[in-house]
């Protein structure tokens, strides 16, 4: 039992590490950090997940004539492989986010230690968020529980708003 725990425990851990190297890469490459790019960075373009993780019409098509369990498995396995793709897609947004509030650090006369801090605090949350995304994606996937993601949604908003603040005219950062 100890074993099994102690396994279990390593594996949450790993499954954490790698998501944290990964979000870390998905933040390399061009950094379009201008206001055009920001202001085209919504997060009205991550609310599709919220309709396609909610069940009422799910419930509604397994009431219907003909529709079998093997075709709402398979609308499940779907749905979660699309909001996998929204969720990489928030990754890359939300990277290049924390790299445009570094770099404005970075480039700042003063010391922005409530900047850092908040950043730190964001990074982490949000990659905690997405880890438990997948795993609710993975119980989802096999019909059970629901998959929330208005927590992740909203450190992606914060801190997408918070390089808003930094950003007033027209201006490339790190391109």
């Amino acid at each position: 039992m100890v074993v099994a725990v102690s396994v279990a425990i390593y594996l949450a851990l790993g499954v954490c590490y790698w998501l944290l190297v990964r979000s870390a890469r998905l933040a390399a490459g061009r950094l379009p950090a201008t206001t055009a790019w920001l202001n085209e960075l919504s997060i009205e373009r991550y609310h599709p997940m919220l309709r396609l993780l909610d069940d009422e019409n799910l419930r509604h098509l397994c009431r219907q004539p003909g529709f079998t369990p093997r075709m709402a498995a398979g609308l499940r396995a779907q749905r979660c492989r699309i909001v996998r793709g929204h969720i990489h897609s928030m990754q890359i947004d939300f990277g290049r986010i924390c790299t445009a509030l570094k770099i404005v650090m970075a480039q700042s006369p003063h010391d922005r230690q409530d900047l850092a801090a908040a950043l730190v605090r964001s990074q982490i949350t949000f990659t905690f968020g997405v880890v438990a995304i997948q795993f609710r994606l993975l119980l989802y996937r096999w019909g059970l529980g629901r998959v929330e993601i208005t927590s992740l949604l909203k450190v992606f908003d914060g801190m997408r708003m918070e390089l808003r603040t930094f950003l007033p005219g027209e201006v490339s950062v790190g391109a």
